[in-house]
């Protein structure tokens, strides 16, 4: 497990340039090894404009290497207030090169998936750049309604997708752990991305399937429309993915928008 950053209650950038364009933001983050792990093999950057959690997999100290080593070089790329999608994926590409000397001693191999969101500047305006490998999630909670951005590389959503089984039925499809990509395993990565325009009272919720496993969408949305404040908002997550069993480690990061620059 590798935290790197930690809450803010309230950190303000500005567009370049354009001192008068003000975006404010308030984090937590948090982790828990869950009831039935030996380790925590999730790890976390929560750190502006780095917002990114990674599930490890491979056992219990090479899954712990892999997602650190994937938001270490997340963290790395980090240069100033914005940043381009395009570091990400060059950050992705250096973790799975390092990731790759990790996997040499290892059988199964080694690798992890990683979610998150960067802020970037786009259209002379900021943005949500959101990204994703493999099955943990970013949500967006907005106008009292809870929306998935990020859509799982699992092969159970490929059966939803295709009709073949409800989603009800996924989380207990006895395929529900085999994911269909992810960063390591000798392969390229290869993320998906979203660009979602900043609009003042966003909520983004990002967590690895620790908690998702265990506290259904209605709940996470009746927990995120209490708006309490980010800390205690994970805080609470956390507990009751806990409460539902805690068969996996949990991890999430609140991202709240405070305010946005008024338009003219």
């Amino acid at each position: 497990m590798t935290e790197i950053g930690g809450n803010n209650s309230r950190h303000t950038i500005a567009l370049p340039g354009r001192e008068d364009q003000e975006f404010t933001f308030a984090w937590a983050a948090g982790t828990h090894t869950g009831h039935r792990r030996a380790a925590n093999e999730d790890s976390y950057v929560a750190r502006s404009p780095m917002f990114a959690v990674a599930d490890g997999m491979g056992g219990h100290s090479a899954g712990d290497l892999a997602s650190a080593a994937v938001v270490e070089r997340l963290d790395d790329a980090i240069t100033g207030d914005f940043l381009p999608a395009r570091a990400v994926e060059r950050a992705l590409e250096r973790a799975t090169d390092y990731i790759g000397l990790i996997a040499q001693d290892s059988e199964l191999g080694v690798g992890t998936t990683v979610t998150g969101v960067v802020v970037t500047e786009h259209h002379e305006s900021a943005s949500f750049a959101v990204f994703n490998v493999g099955d943990s999630r970013v949500y967006c909670f907005e106008d009292d309604a809870l929306v998935q951005i990020t859509r799982d590389h699992s092969v159970v959503q490929d059966l939803v997708e295709a009709g073949a089984i409800s989603r009800g039925e996924a989380d207990d499809h006895p395929d529900a752990n085999i994911i269909t990509r992810a960063i390591g395993f000798n392969a390229a990565p290869a993320p998906d991305f979203w660009m979602v325009p900043i609009h003042q009272g966003q909520r983004l919720l990002i967590c690895s399937d620790g908690l998702t496993r265990e506290v259904p969408d209605d709940e996470l949305e009746r927990q995120l429309a209490e708006r309490r404040d980010p800390a205690e908002t994970v805080s609470t997550l956390l507990e009751s993915a806990l409460d539902s069993g805690g068969r996996d480690n949990i991890t999430a990061i609140v991202l709240d928008v405070l305010e946005v620059p008024t338009v003219d």
